[in-house]
């Protein structure tokens, strides 16, 4: 599996202070992607002694995209529902979603990770990875997912077909960095409301 450097030998783990889920104490603005990730990444594999992998950097970033996301009410059967991330599909992460969210609660609601065999299984979660295995069936997969409030994410590196399917974030590699494409009007369609801050440093599409 690609490594991909983060930071220096020498750079400290930074310290984040955050009033609330809502407010991030930096500017986010397109030149500072790379920031974002490291910071994000440093509050999660802080201390460990090999360069993050890609997939440790894109479970931060699913992770972290949680706090920049607004859904509806009846998303959840009661206030202190759990938020569910799913993955659909071969699962790439291994253990590293479960790492990225262990013991993490946002907004009062705890996180959890959860691998769905089946596309009606998947249908019972907020945040859905779908694995590029899935590639041949993301128009069929999205479709059921059309008139629910889930975060689909994937990453059709190369390709636009998952964003332009339905799909609401896409990762991407650019010079060795991880990226992602937002969608805001999907995620709008089915009633999720997402962060100008987030969509500041999206990258666009196609």
């Amino acid at each position: 599996m690609k490594n991909f450097s983060a930071a220096s030998a020498d750079e400290k783990c930074p310290v984040v202070r955050r009033k609330n889920s809502d407010s991030i104490p930096f500017p986010l603005r397109r030149t500072a992607v790379l920031l974002f990730g490291l910071i994000f990444l440093s509050q999660i594999f802080c201390g460990a002694q090999e360069t993050p992998t890609e997939y440790q950097i894109k479970a931060a970033f699913v992770y972290n995209f949680v706090k920049f996301v607004e859904w509806p009410p009846q998303s959840f059967t009661s206030t202190n529902s759990p938020i569910i991330i799913g993955l659909l599909g071969k699962n790439v992460f291994g253990d590293n979603v479960e790492q990225a969210i262990r013991n993490k609660v946002i907004n009062n609601r705890e996180l959890q990770f959860k691998v769905f065999q089946s596309v009606a299984e998947a249908t019972n979660c907020n945040v859905l990875f779908v694995s590029a295995s899935e590639r041949r069936h993301y128009s069929e997969i999205l479709k059921a997912f059309r008139d629910r409030s889930i975060l689909t994410v994937s990453e059709s590196d190369g390709s636009d077909d998952f964003i332009r399917d339905g799909g609401i974030i896409n990762f991407v590699i650019v010079d060795k960095h991880v990226r992602f494409q937002i969608n805001d009007a999907n995620a709008r369609s089915v009633g999720l409301k997402i962060s100008s801050d987030l969509l500041s440093i999206a990258i666009p599409a196609g």
